[in-house]
Order: C-alpha cells, then structure tokens, then sequence
C-alpha cells in the first residue's frame, strides 16, 4: 500500500525543517501549525489517538508529538502512549432504568451516548463510590498554563503548556472527587497519556478536591472502566492503573445448554472463497462491525489511520468480517471500502444478548469451528494447537495449504472458541 497523505507530507516537513538532526541535537523541535499547513492541515496531521496512527517517519525515529498551544506542537523521541494491560475480569450486570425511551442501550454508537447511558444506569456512581455524583465540565476548552516532564531516550524533557486546546468527554463531580473520563467506542492496545494528562492538570490546579482520571472503553455491551492515577502530578510518564471494573446491561444470559443446542443444530455452511481469519481478537471483529454500522461505509485508508490498526490488520479483521458474512467490499473511485451486509444490518438490530447468540450461530455455522467446540465438549478441555490443526486438515478448508498457514490460522480459532465460551455466565 502507498504511504498515507499524512506519512507524505510528515516526510516533506522533516525535510524542509530538518526535523530529526535537530530533535537528536537538542532533544526536541518545535513546529507551528502554520508550517504544518503548508502541506496539509495540521488539525490532520497530529491526531495520533493510538501508537499505530503515528506517521511512518515519526515510527522510524521513535517520535511522537505534542501540543503546546493553541497554534504549536513539540516533536520529540519521547513517550506519549500507555499500553492497555489485559487482565482477566469478572463482568458486573447492571439494571437499565425502564422508564427511559430516548436512550436504547441495545443501540449504542458513539462515545457521547455511551457515557449517558453508563450515568443514567448508574454505572458511574458505582464505580467512581462517590456521593451525589452530578455531570459538571465537558466539551473543548483551554489547557491554561503548566509544566511537566516527561520522558525521552537521553532525559527528562520539561515541556511547557499554554493555552492548548483539550476535549473532556465526560466530567462528573461528587462530594469527594472531579471524575475526568476519556470515553473511546473503539478497541485498541493503547492509549495518548495525553488525552487524560491535559484535562487532569487543567482541574488538578483549579479546584480543590481530588482529580481522578478514568478511561472507558465501551464495545459490544460491555462499558469497561479503568481508574489511573499520577503518582507525580509534575510527571506525564507516572501513570499508574489503579482500578479497572466492567459491566454489562443486559436482558437474559447465555448458557452452556444453549450453546451445545446451538452447536447441533446450525446448518454447516460451504466454506468462502475468502482467506480463512486470522484475527485472533473476536471482540475487535465486532467492534470493527459496530463501527461500520455506525459509519456505513469506510475505506481501508480511513479504517487503518483512525482506529488502532495496521494496513495488515485492517485486510485481516475486514477479511474476518467477510468470512462470517457479515462485511462486504466495493470499489468507489479507485479505492476499496468496506460495509455491512444486509445480515450484518440485521444483526445491530437485534438485543444484544441475541446479537452475541447470532455471532455464536456463525462462527459455529463454519466446519472448523463447529468441530473444534464439539472436541471441546467431548473431551472436557480445550483442544491444543496439534489438535486443530489435524481438525482443520479434515476440513477442506479455502487457501489453508501449508504447515505454518495451519497454525497461524489454529490461535484464531483457539482465540474465538474461547469468546464463545467467555459468553457463558456462571
């Protein structure tokens, strides 16, 4: 694939502005966004949610970015993202107030009313433990003016902030705290300190209470909460988690009978002429339909510069979608993109516990899938990588021909029985 427009331009400005001799030389360059728009815009150009969107020239040097004002930014070999850390957690349900119609927690598609319906459920309060919490700051506003530090590869790199723009997407004050949450409906591996580092000293220096910086990730019914806390409010780098909870609102449970009465019953499918998956995350499967249900049609450029993928992963996951029938692509002007089938439509509008039924009915429609639970449940333990493999060999299955294909393929397979039976609540 061709660089992106912003790999493009990012090459031309470190060219003109010799931006990598002067970070190595004096351990940062700042740019104003002026000179960033002699190229393309700079509100374009330096909205870098996840690691993965960084520009290929800033991946090579182990640059990042950072606003300082309004109208500047410093670029430096520093550390601005915080890996996720994947920890096993229970889910808690949560009961929906069903005196409300204006908001359908079945349907939810943007961060906005994803934070509405974690309030008016309760979801907050409980997982913040203050009293008389109350929605107070959100929306754009002004950094004011503070320092910190941060870390680079030689040192530690002071970086003074005045008057940057910064977005809170939900704040919520109670007796005790200000909670500023950070809301994504996307899934990803890690996240701009940034994001929760500006909004927390912004307050941290205007009021008195304690400031705690939440990040919510909300997908597939699931609103997972995570709790950080600065250890050095001076330090960008001394984050720490210190809390994470998820819940669920929900109508109904799944159970291991419904799943083997689901497995018995599904009419096996022909296999695809599309690559069998290989993406071993079912959840960003979803997440990637929930976001087309949501956009309707993207293409594979924008899908890979504003959610955390990589070109490679962005043809796996689609590719995942199209297996189970539930994506479809076209060519428009000269590009491919990507949409919902109409049993992909269908699906979003369906309760979520018969949302994740359906997805159960068509992983298990596909041969391997199928064989592979029913070895899970004849033999009382998950079968291991030899063991699908030799089932998958049994299954004719598209453009699987080699040894290493085989077990690459195997711990998608693994990965996705194991969702499966994530679904299962005790």
């Amino acid at each position: 694939m061709s660089d992106s427009k912003n790999d493009l331009a990012w090459k031309k400005l470190f060219e003109k502005y010799k931006i990598s001799d002067k970070v190595n030389a004096k351990g940062f360059y700042e740019i104003k966004a002026s000179a960033i728009n002699e190229f393309r815009e700079a509100r374009l150009m330096t909205k870098f949610d996840y690691k993965s969107q960084l520009p290929e020239i800033f991946a090579n040097n182990k640059f990042s970015i950072l606003p300082i004002s309004r109208g500047s930014y410093v670029i430096s070999d520093f550390d601005t993202f915080q890996d996720f850390e994947n920890n096993e957690i229970a889910l808690t349900k949560i009961d929906f107030p069903n005196y409300l119609e204006s908001i359908d927690f079945n349907n939810i598609t943007s961060e906005s009313t994803a934070l509405n319906c974690a309030y008016v459920s309760g979801i907050i309060e409980n997982f913040v433990q203050d009293e008389e919490l109350k929605p107070t700051v959100s929306g754009r506003m002004s950094s004011l003016a503070f320092n910190f530090n941060i870390n680079s590869k030689k040192s530690l790199l002071n970086i003074n902030v005045n008057n940057s723009q910064i977005e809170i997407d939900g704040g919520y004050e109670g007796i005790e705290s200000l909670n500023l949450i950070e809301a994504k409906n996307s899934i990803s591996k890690d996240f701009l300190i940034r994001q929760v580092f500006y909004p927390y000293k912004l307050w941290e220096n205007k009021i008195t209470k304690k400031v705690r910086p939440l990040f919510l990730t909300y997908s597939n019914g699931i609103f997972h909460f995570r709790e950080y806390v600065f250890e050095d409010p001076t330090h960008y780098n001394s984050l720490k988690l210190i809390r994470e909870k998820k819940y669920a609102i929900r109508d109904g449970a799944i159970n291991l009978e419904l799943i083997q009465k689901t497995l018995n019953q599904v009419k096996i499918v022909k296999e695809p002429a599309i690559p069998f998956p290989q993406a071993d995350s079912f959840e960003r499967v979803i997440n990637l339909c929930e976001l087309l249900n949501e956009n309707k049609v993207l293409n594979r450029e924008y899908i890979t510069g504003n959610y955390d993928f990589n070109v490679r992963q962005t043809n796996y996951y689609t590719d995942a979608g199209r297996y189970l029938g539930l994506i479809d692509k076209n060519q428009e002007n000269g590009e491919i993109v990507y949409f919902l089938t109409e049993k992909g439509q269908k699906l979003f509008n369906l309760s979520i516990i018969d949302r994740q039924q359906k997805f159960i009915e068509l992983m298990l429609s596909h041969i391997v899938f199928n064989k592979v639970l029913k070895f899970y449940f004849k033999k009382g333990e998950s079968p291991n990588k030899d063991e699908i493999v030799q089932l998958m060999k049994e299954s004719n299955l598209y453009n699987v021909n080699s040894d290493v294909t085989f077990y690459r393929r195997s711990s998608t397979i693994s990965s996705w029985i194991n969702w499966i039976l994530d679904q299962v609540e005790e």
